[in-house]
């Protein structure tokens, strides 16, 4: 694994009332991943546009922050995807939309389309903030697919950088892998003891995972194994919300099909109503 997974950050500018804390946001991510920070606007530019910009991120100057600012006329959905594609962007990040009347997040048309679209790792954030918020926990998905090893070192190699203290493992695993009908006392028992068996595979799996791990990141770190059975994407976003992750975790969706933008599947549960901050690794 790359020990400097993200060396380039981009984030979608828009001269809104949440600038301030989405730069806030992205450049202290910058500065923990030891990133450039590539700021995308969408428009012509002006040197107003660079001066403000400028003068927002001043307070980076004694980190070293590194960044450039990219303007592009366009769609903007275009113009973000081209840009960090020309610009070797590994981590976009974008901001998540507030349900009118509620607390609760989703992921808005433009947006959604990046994050099915985008050839780099995607972060969401539902609540950027100009005073930084500790990431104390994040839940990270063990779902036994070829990207999971990968997904879950990147887990604990941002927990180390955000000096967050636990990590939550989940393994989803569908119901119907206990293939019992349970209609009577003794056919429970034999539900239960699947579903022990079951767990126990699983926790192995990921333990032999975490093994491979450089210490450096595994050390002094609160580690929880959860196996769930239950919906993909769906338990792992209910979880995140219950146990008050500040960070969820979860392996990017494979290639888009016609049936999955019918039906939505993995992600695609999150994405509709996002738990927490949402960390989508390529």
């Amino acid at each position: 694994m790359s020990l400097k997974p993200f060396k380039n950050i981009g984030i979608g500018v828009a001269f809104s009332p949440n600038l301030k804390a989405n730069l806030f946001e992205a450049a202290r991510l910058a500065v923990f991943f030891n990133s450039k920070l590539f700021l995308i606007h969408v428009g012509e530019a002006s040197t107003d546009k660079k001066t403000m910009l400028k003068l927002i991120l001043k307070s980076f100057e004694k980190d070293n922050l590194n960044f450039e600012v990219v303007f592009k006329t366009g769609k903007p959905v275009d113009v973000i995807l081209s840009t960090s594609e020309e610009k070797n962007i590994d981590l976009l990040i974008l901001g998540a939309l507030k349900r009118e009347g509620f607390l609760k997040y989703y992921v808005g048309s433009i947006a959604r389309k990046i994050t099915r679209q985008a050839k780099c790792s995607i972060l969401l954030l539902i609540k950027p903030s100009v005073e930084r918020v500790p990431c104390k926990h994040i839940v990270v998905n063990g779902l036994k697919e070829p990207k999971t090893e990968q997904t879950i070192t990147l887990a604990f190699y941002v927990a180390e950088k955000l000096h967050a203290e636990k990590i939550t493992i989940v393994e989803e695993i569908n119901r119907e892998a206990v293939s019992v009908k349970v209609d009577d006392d003794k056919s429970l028992r034999r539900a239960t003891i699947a579903k022990e068996r079951i767990k126990l595979r699983e926790n192995s799996r990921i333990k032999e995972i975490i093994k491979h791990i450089p210490e450096t990141y595994t050390k002094n770190k609160l580690i929880k194994l959860q196996p769930i059975f239950g919906k993909q994407g769906y338990s792992i976003g209910h979880y995140a919300q219950i146990s008050r992750a500040d960070l969820l975790v979860m392996n990017a969706p494979k290639k888009m099909r016609f049936w999955d933008r019918l039906f939505p599947h993995d992600i695609e549960h999150i994405l509709t109503e996002l738990p927490t901050d949402l960390l989508i690794l390529q």
